[in-house]
């Protein structure tokens, strides 16, 4: 579809009455009056209208006015919004026809440009799924935990500012939650390997310093735009996977939980900072963490440390360059042995289940192929490896990496699993130790 939008349409837009306005991805309301020919006229997975420039990137999206002046008494439930045209009349989504490959519910920096096409993905991807529980108290301990004793006055927030350096540092704790555990811990040890420096999770002033140095106060203030409040967003997620194949997309269930996964955070602790807050309120102003911007570089090499549930990213000079934790294989479903490399990468991808070649999902006996998005079974990050069915992705439970284990795959929070994605190329190889 290649209408543009006119100027008399795009009027209609500025009234505040109108039913409709065009939020840019930022959440603003769209400042300017794109040129005829300048953008494209679809639909993103979730129906709503989109405006796309000629390069593919999104210009504006179509939510309802109430969305951006909400009515003061709504209370804090949202529906989806609904479809309409520049003057508010109801509109039937239109046939597709041009794929915009418009990311729904990616997180940030997972831009459409960076992903492949689904029609172009191989259908031997992958062989993830949901999380294994972690093994029985009398099963044999896979994992190696770096014992450092924490004084049991640390304050949560003082370990809030632990993980919060950490995180900035590209030596990952997990989910930013304020608690002390076995992800925190491996962090502190990858950090002294990665800086060669001592760093001790005693010294609260000690950590304080060192966080003010890498960008400040751990914690700042946020104000919910409109487009945080738009979503898209699905009521839930079923765990049939037959029933997740028919959803649109598997974007997240609610503001809450975007934001968390935006800022790095546990959800629960994202409404302990905000107690009472109606997050699906645009202009609410919230307390988040600050976990600064993603580690960049070039990664040569991975290793997969199976024993510590931890991935260890190496620089072309062997230096480290980023850790992260991971769970990693499972005594019934090990992931592989020896040394496998990287042979697609893969931003936003969907998932095809096939039970002859995957795992038993309930009572499913037939191919089904489950569309992308942050709670899908491999998050928004595929880096398939070289050994058929296994790769490293992203997961849609992030408090649960480094504690539960996987279908043979890495998984690791969608952010983490982004951030290397971004450091690696085809061909980067992947060393599984125990």
């Amino acid at each position: 579809m290649t209408t543009a939008l006119t100027a008399s349409a795009q009027s209609v837009y500025d009234d505040r009455n109108s039913h409709t306005l065009l939020i840019s991805p930022e959440g603003d309301i769209l400042d300017f009056v794109p040129e005829v020919g300048e953008v494209v006229i679809s639909r993103d997975r979730m129906g709503r209208t989109v405006l796309i420039d000629r390069m593919g990137n999104l210009v504006a999206t179509e939510i309802p006015a109430e969305s951006y002046y909400p009515p003061q008494n709504r209370g804090g439930d949202r529906g989806l919004p609904g479809v309409y045209g520049p003057y508010g009349q109801p509109q039937e989504p239109e046939p597709r026809g041009w794929d915009d490959d418009v990311t729904t519910a990616s997180i940030p920096d997972a831009m459409p440009g960076d992903q492949l096409p689904l029609d172009q993905m191989p259908q031997d991807m992958p062989y993830g799924g949901p999380d294994l529980p972690a093994p029985a108290d009398n099963a044999p301990a896979r994992i190696v935990t770096p014992e450092i004793p924490v004084k049991s006055n640390l304050s949560r927030l003082e370990i809030t500012a632990l993980q919060v350096f950490l995180d900035r540092e590209g030596i990952s704790p997990g989910v930013i939650d304020g608690k002390m555990g076995q992800n925190v811990n491996k962090a502190i040890v990858a950090w002294e390997e990665m800086t060669g420096e001592t760093l001790d999770p005693n010294n609260a002033d000690d950590i304080l310093e060192r966080l003010r140095l890498s960008g400040g106060l751990a914690i700042k203030s946020y104000t919910i735009t409109a487009g945080d409040a738009a979503g898209p967003f699905v009521a839930s997620i079923p765990d049939d996977y037959a029933h997740k194949a028919q959803l649109p997309a598997l974007s997240y269930t609610s503001t809450v939980e975007m934001l968390a996964e935006r800022f790095h955070m546990d959800e629960g602790y994202l409404r302990e900072l905000n107690p009472g807050v109606d997050f699906s309120i645009p202009g609410t102003t919230i307390k988040v963490v600050e976990p600064g911007p993603v580690k960049k570089g070039n990664v040569a090499r991975i290793v997969a440390n199976k024993g510590l549930k931890q991935v260890f990213a190496y620089g072309e000079d062997g230096s480290l360059i980023a850790a992260y934790p991971a769970s990693i294989g499972s005594a019934d479903t090990p992931s592989p042995s020896g040394t496998v490399t990287i042979e697609r990468i893969a931003l936003d991808p969907g998932y095809t289940y096939n039970p002859k070649v995957n795992f038993q999902q309930g009572n499913n006996t037939k191919v089904l192929s489950i569309p992308p998005g942050p709670n899908g079974p491999v998050g928004t990050v595929w880096l398939a490896l070289s050994k058929p069915t296994y790769g490293i992705h992203g997961t849609p439970e992030p408090s649960k990496i480094g504690r539960t284990q996987s279908h043979g795959c890495i998984r690791l929070t969608n952010w983490d699993a982004t951030e290397l994605a971004k450091m690696v190329k085809a061909g980067v190889t992947v060393e599984f130790v125990e």
